[in-house]
């Protein structure tokens, strides 16, 4: 649970930051990459990051940019492009921001409805931080499996290691 909201601004820079690392790295032309029919490819999944950025802090009352976007608690279809999917999550990341600027350290403690359930502000931006940590998570697995390179985002990926003189760790 966050305390303090410029904690939360700290990380948040950081993750988004990492987050437009990702989908930086992926093409136009693997955007459909899945792991199986039926189960969300890169785009979806890029765009999912972009639906929960917009829809979480609806719930806190946070009037977010994008949110012409959705259509209930679901967002519109996603866009052709990747620019397009980065360019309306950098939106929203910086809404989201700007939002919190209103907010105090005790607005972390103020309660409400999350999904049928009562949840503290301070935990809401811990589980959109880690929800958006998950599905970049499968991105980068999918991104492996289209044969993408992977960003080394908290250390060097496999592909990182030559960078440092070193082999990659074992398999």
């Amino acid at each position: 649970m966050f305390r303090k909201v410029e904690d939360f601004t700290h990380c948040w820079k950081e993750e988004a930051e990492k987050t437009l690392e990702i989908f930086a790295a992926i093409p136009d032309g693997s955007l459909d990459a899945r792991v199986a029919e039926g189960f969300r490819d890169l785009r979806r999944l890029a765009w999912h990051t972009v639906e929960s950025l917009i829809e979480m802090p609806g719930h806190w009352g946070m009037e977010m940019a994008g949110k012409e976007l959705m259509q209930g608690m679901t967002i519109c279809d996603p866009p052709a492009t990747m620019a397009e999917i980065r360019a309306a999550y950098q939106r929203a990341s910086e809404s989201l921001l700007q939002g919190l600027e209103a907010w105090t350290d005790a607005s972390l403690e103020i309660e409400d409805d999350m999904y049928g359930e009562r949840w503290k502000r301070g935990v809401s931006l811990l589980v959109l931080v880690l929800h958006q940590t998950h599905h970049r998570a499968q991105m980068t697995v999918l991104m492996r499996q289209a044969g993408l390179t992977v960003p080394g985002i908290y250390g060097p990926a496999k592909e990182g290691w030559a960078a440092y003189g070193a082999p990659p760790p074992r398999v």
